[in-house]
């Protein structure tokens, strides 16, 4: 039974956030087109600026409420809801907190860092959006840890639509691409989406509570103790990326580019780019609240098996499709570039960092893993090093070598941090590393497909250059890709698979 509802909600969630990620791609192409590339660049900059205020006035709070109310419904006397409580009263005061900060300094922030008077008077709406995100935030990770995950991603549904809706509205009603007009339109919009999310979360709420079993087990300074490690991380992440993305516009501009340019370049990246590099792990990132969830429940129950299966199919199953992924990417990056508004360059850029989408993929599903097994320690370290890593290279190659030194961080960073990951996974939970099954066979497997797919194509003179072309080449692509690992499975023995299975369980104990 629950097998069937992590399978279905798995499902559920991919789809809307496949919609969600699709709809999110078509806005950014057409905010490039309406106001210029340089727009999206400063649409990205500004949004990493709003999210480490928003990450840092919640408190990563969907990961903090996820965990532990699914720790706290594993135990006698549980009470979910209080631990509910105990989240929002924290999320309260860090976002007035940070609210404040953003009030006083308004004018310093809004003249150093943006260079426009009006940026001023529209930096003082954003507490209405840190308080409304930072408590819908809570709401999300609470459905989340009951099992309820349609109703936080309907939350997320709604939010994206009215936010979206409110982008597109003032854009097209805006011929100004100033500093202040762009940040006016991120602001406002993104206060319309965080009260419909508020207010959606809050009648859900009261309509889907789960009753707890007693009086519960967490105190309100207990709940503090646990949030703070997993705050710190989330906290900790936001500030090297922001502080990565404001120093790659700077570093550009050391190469030789212009404002406009350096802003171009940062804005094709952040807003066309890294969606697509990220738009097929659509399922992944739906796994990985669910993964947080079950893992925190094997962990606190002491069940070494259960983690033991979660870890190994994961690191396996995700090598599989991150692969097959990055393949297509490499394969049609040029052409989706340019159809998503990004050019030639966007199309190359695509192309030139695809080779690395495994990896990040990997920290998709590894992160979830070890944040749901309470392993925040080693996150928080292993993220500082990344970062410090990919800024290091954004510092000494961008200005140097342009694009390509930006390419080469995410290169160094992905890899470093996430076979530290798996380093780190295997010896925690005593699984062992199989190099042909989890990485050698899909790379084979991919490369065989794609001639066998190109072979096809060419006995029937069709070449793949069109959207529906290049749809079925995938297709036909993913399903010769797939018809390989069942074949294999099926011509496996059964006996041959039973002794694996009994040699790893020795081998891991």
């Amino acid at each position: 039974m629950i097998k069937n509802r992590i399978v279905r909600d798995t499902i559920m969630l991919t789809i809307m956030q496949l919609i969600l990620d699709s709809a999110a791609l078509l806005l950014n192409g057409f905010i490039t087109r309406r106001l210029g590339a340089s727009a999206i660049g400063m649409f990205s900059l500004m949004g990493s600026f709003l999210g480490l205020a928003g990450i840092i006035s919640n408190g990563n709070a969907f990961l903090c409420t996820s965990r532990l109310i699914s720790e706290e419904m594993g135990k006698k006397n549980g009470n979910p809801n209080r631990v509910l409580f105990h989240g929002i009263r924290l999320c309260m005061a860090l976002s007035l907190t940070v609210s404040a900060i953003i009030i006083i300094f308004a004018r310093p922030l809004g003249m150093k860092f943006f260079g426009d008077g009006e940026v001023v008077s529209v930096l003082r709406f954003m507490p209405i959006a840190l308080v409304t995100g930072a408590v819908s935030c809570c709401f999300k990770g609470y459905f989340n840890a009951c099992r309820k995950a349609s109703s936080a991603a309907a939350a997320d549904i709604a939010e994206f639509i009215v936010k979206s809706a409110a982008i597109v509205i003032m854009t097209a009603l805006s011929a100004d691409n100033s500093e202040g007009a762009v940040c006016r339109i991120m602001i406002f919009s993104i206060i319309a989406g965080n009260i419909t999310s508020f207010l959606f979360l809050l009648v859900l709420f009261a309509k889907k509570r789960v009753k707890g079993t007693g009086k519960g087990t967490l105190s309100f300074r207990q709940y503090a103790a646990f949030a703070f490690p997993i705050m710190g991380g989330g906290v900790l992440t936001a500030i090297l990326s922001s502080t990565n993305d404001a120093l790659v516009p700077i570093c550009l501009r050391q190469y030789g580019d212009s404002l406009d340019e350096a802003l171009a370049l940062f804005g094709i990246f952040e807003a066309i780019v890294i969606p697509t590099l990220f738009f097929p792990s659509v399922v992944l990132c739906s796994m990985s609240g669910i993964i947080v969830t079950e893992s925190a429940r094997a962990s606190a129950s002491d069940n070494s098996e259960r983690l033991k299966s979660i870890t190994s199919r994961l690191i396996r199953y995700t090598m599989i499709y991150g692969v097959f992924a990055s393949a297509v990417l490499i394969r049609f990056g040029r052409p989706i570039g340019e159809l998503l508004g990004g050019g030639e360059m966007g199309g190359n850029m695509i192309s030139a960092i695809a080779p690395v989408v495994p990896f990040i993929y990997l920290e998709i599903v590894l992160e979830a893993m070890i944040k749901g097994m309470g392993l925040q320690g080693f996150s928080s370290i292993n993220y500082f090093a990344e970062y410090v890593i990919r800024i290091s290279i954004v510092l000494v190659a961008v200005s140097h070598i342009g694009f390509w030194g930006i390419a080469l961080s995410y290169y160094a960073s992905n890899i470093f941090g996430n076979i530290s990951r798996i380093v780190r996974l295997l010896k925690h939970t005593g699984v062992r590393f199989r190099l042909f099954s989890m990485a050698i066979s899909p790379i084979l497997y991919a490369f065989l497909t794609m001639s066998a797919a190109d072979l096809i194509f060419r006995l029937f003179s069709v070449k793949a250059e069109s959207i529906f072309t290049m749809s079925v080449y995938v297709i036909i692509w993913l399903g010769l890709y797939g018809g390989v690992y069942i074949l294999s499975h099926i011509l496996t023995p059964v006996d041959f698979r039973n002794k694996l299975f009994v040699h790893n369980r020795q081998t891991s104990a």
